[in-house]
């Protein structure tokens, strides 16, 4: 028969075996705390994406009135001049000029209306340039992509950022044409110093309505997406008359939704 383990006086269980119920006891406390802990990451996460898609929705009907890199800018803007503001001119997809669509189409994302919002041809060659560099230079935006950061996303660059980025494309692509989402980015990019859209950009630039806009100018427009600030500083730059000619003969292949 086996002996049973012996105890002190009172009936008390040695202490090798108070320890070991105590330790699994903390043991017990820390799982239900890391299980706690991701039940409240979890639901914090997908509380975060229904509200992302939850404003995708609406968008697909109703025109976005601001963005969250418009409210950045708009902010920056304010620190040195608290009466700034931003020139913001929504127009529909009807009265922006096809030169500007194709324009646009050729210089930030060639296979726009083929992919279903990542290139991921486009992200490989990026992430090695990347991993070259030792920092995040590149990021192989889609169109798709771009109008994601800009709608809600700071322009911070990381891999964190990244991951929200491509969730929000989905969505895009999942709910919207491609007609759509190329009429909300040519509404919302921005296009100089607190000029945002294609309407505000036209006139700021050219002095004329979005719709007139001629292939060199729409070419031009498209070539300044990269660095728009920098070149509504400097609209005399040598590089970008070199890429606006590019973009020009590129655009001729272009077609837009």
């Amino acid at each position: 028969m086996a002996r049973r383990p012996a105890t002190r006086k009172g009936g008390r269980a040695p202490m090798a075996t108070r320890g070991r119920k105590r330790r699994a006891g903390v043991g017990r406390m820390l799982w239900r705390g890391v299980a706690w802990t991701l039940t409240v990451i979890a639901t914090v996460f997908i509380a975060v994406q229904c509200w992302y898609f939850g404003h995708v929705l609406w968008w697909t009907q109703v025109d976005p009135g601001s963005t969250a890199f418009m409210r950045a800018e708009l902010h920056r803007l304010r620190e040195r001049n608290p009466d700034a503001t931003i020139d913001f001119r929504w127009v529909p997809y009807e009265r922006i000029s096809d030169n500007l669509k194709r324009a646009v189409i050729a210089s930030e994302d060639a296979r726009f209306t083929e992919h279903v919002g990542v290139d991921w041809a486009a992200i490989q060659s990026a992430f090695a340039t990347n991993a070259e560099r030792g920092q995040i230079a590149f990021g192989g935006s889609t169109i798709t992509m771009q109008l994601a950061k800009n709608l809600f996303l700071s322009g911070d660059r990381s891999y964190v950022r990244k991951a929200q980025e491509l969730l929000i494309t989905w969505m895009l692509e999942a709910v919207m044409s491609k007609r759509r989402i190329l009429e909300i980015y040519l509404n919302v990019a921005e296009w100089g110093e607190g000029v945002f859209g294609a309407e505000a950009a036209a006139r700021h630039h050219f002095r004329i309505p979005a719709q007139n806009l001629s292939p060199a100018q729409s070419a031009r427009l498209a070539a300044m997406l990269p660095r728009p600030r920098f070149y509504d500083r400097n609209p005399g730059s040598a590089a970008l008359a070199r890429r606006a000619a590019t973009v020009e003969r590129w655009m001729r292949d272009a077609t837009p939704p």
